[in-house]
């Protein structure tokens, strides 16, 4: 069965979604993109510049334009995923995968999502931790918090592979009490997935609430639980949760990884990197090749 994963903000560059257009599928999704969002995001994906393309109001639009005109390729090609995951905001391009969401309020709710998290930004930050376990991230997150000053974990992304948010002075705190461990900055609007997201919470939970969802054809993981699911309110109080709440890759892919082959569906490798340091391997339509690869591996 196919499992696919859908990335997330992190993953922008300018040049995204170029191999994309030489699909017309993939073109005439993306074109579809561009005529529902407020201002065209192909445009900025083409061209940057790069300091605009990974602001968060356009960061996370970009990355799912990309992501619906690479699942556009695959549903042109007849492929059925049976279990569906996003990482972040690409689990809304999961939902659209899983055919809870159709486009058009796919794309309202992440140009929403975008706005919203970018109005509460510029308070805080996020770093990667590299090669501790998370259990020994959570407590110098623990340690290096103090009120108003949150430290927290906010992805689990793969083994040795954990992200802290939270204000800035918590960060650098957290830094000197883990000496010689790696520890790097990333190139984010916020702290996304912390309480310091808590201002975008009540807006975002009022759209999720009036969202036209429908009952997915196949299970999807929400970030928050690392569990599939078909039932429509657990799907939305995730969708709700993660604002603030921790993204659990690892247990995403430990959920899902065993039964599945695994596409990541955009245009990213970060997803498939991130299953390697799992120890799972993953496809990524990335590689144009990835199709025709997809294509041996089912007639196999």
């Amino acid at each position: 069965m196919l499992g696919y994963l859908f990335p997330g903000q992190g993953t922008v560059r300018v040049g995204m979604g170029a191999w994309l257009r030489r699909s017309p599928a993939a073109r005439r999704r993306l074109d579809e993109v561009d005529a529902l969002l407020s201002r065209p995001i192909s445009p900025l994906c083409a061209r940057g510049p790069l300091d605009r393309l990974v602001a968060t109001e356009h960061a996370q639009i970009a990355v799912t334009a990309c992501n619906l005109a690479a699942l556009a390729v695959l549903d042109e090609e007849g492929y059925e995923p049976a279990v569906v995951t996003g990482h972040s905001v690409g689990e809304l391009s999961a939902l659209h995968a899983a055919g809870a969401l159709d486009l058009a309020a796919t794309v309202r709710l992440v140009e929403l999502r975008a706005r919203l998290m970018a109005m509460v930004a510029a308070s805080g930050g996020m770093r990667a931790v590299m090669g501790l376990p998370v259990e020994r991230v959570e407590e110098l997150a623990g340690a290096a918090s103090e009120p108003g000053e949150p430290a927290v974990v906010a992805l689990e992304n793969a083994p040795g592979h954990v992200v802290v948010s939270g204000a800035p002075v918590a960060l650098d705190r957290l830094a000197g009490l883990a000496p010689g461990t790696k520890i790097v900055p990333l190139r984010v609007g916020d702290a996304f997935h912390s309480p310091l997201m808590a201002g975008a919470v009540p807006a975002w939970a009022a759209a999720v609430a009036s969202a036209p969802l429908r009952e997915p054809r196949v299970p999807v993981v929400p970030n928050v639980t690392g569990e599939p699911t078909t039932d429509l309110t657990v799907l939305r109080r995730a969708l709700v949760d993660q604002l603030t709440g921790r993204v659990r890759w690892t247990r995403t892919m430990a959920a899902i990884a065993p039964e599945a082959t695994l596409v990541e569906v955009g245009d990213s490798k970060v997803l498939a990197g991130l299953a390697r340091r799992a120890g799972v391997r993953c496809l990524s339509m990335a590689d144009p090749a990835t199709v025709r690869r997809l294509a041996k591996g089912v007639a196999a």
